[in-house]
């Protein structure tokens, strides 16, 4: 009996290789995700906060146009990224401004508050992925970073169903 049958005290085989993949990857990532959280938890900050913050930071002075924001996240497409940053911007973090020549687009920029967070959880965050997979060689990681992109369908511009 694979481990993740006695974790979850399956008894039965899983349906399917791929229903057990699923179910490693799902456990996988919630595990990593939620030392993160834990990380973030002093800060105020929420994981999909943290994305902005990030995806922000990377805009520079330009910022992005808040469908944009919502396009690049990471862990999850944000459905409500408006909601989101109008919190950011009133906990000072982001600020978000309407074109004045699109009244439609509105721009959501990092403030100098939100980049004194993100400077401070740097390294904090740093040290946590190193320990989260100190266990792995680089060419496990390697590998494991091409796997989950083909699971992911990434590779050649297909969406995964």
């Amino acid at each position: 009996m694979r481990r993740l049958r006695r974790i979850i005290k399956q008894r039965k085989p899983f349906q399917s290789l791929q229903q057990e993949v699923f179910l490693e990857v799902l456990r996988t990532g919630h595990a990593l995700v939620h030392d993160l959280v834990d990380l973030l938890k002093p800060y105020g900050l929420t994981q999909p906060q943290y994305n902005v913050l990030r995806i922000l930071r990377g805009a520079g002075s330009a910022g992005l146009p808040t469908g944009e924001v919502g396009e690049r996240m990471v862990a999850s497409r944000e459905p409500d990224v408006t909601r989101l940053l109008v919190r950011m911007e009133q906990s000072g973090l982001v600020r978000r401004q309407r074109r004045p020549d699109n009244r439609r687009v509105v721009t959501a920029r990092i403030t100098a508050q939100g980049l004194r967070v993100l400077k401070a959880l740097d390294q904090p965050v740093l040290a946590m992925h190193a320990t989260q997979l100190q266990h792995m060689t680089r060419r496990e990681l390697e590998q494991l970073a091409t796997l989950l992109e083909r699971a992911r369908r990434e590779d050649d511009g297909a969406s995964a169903p």
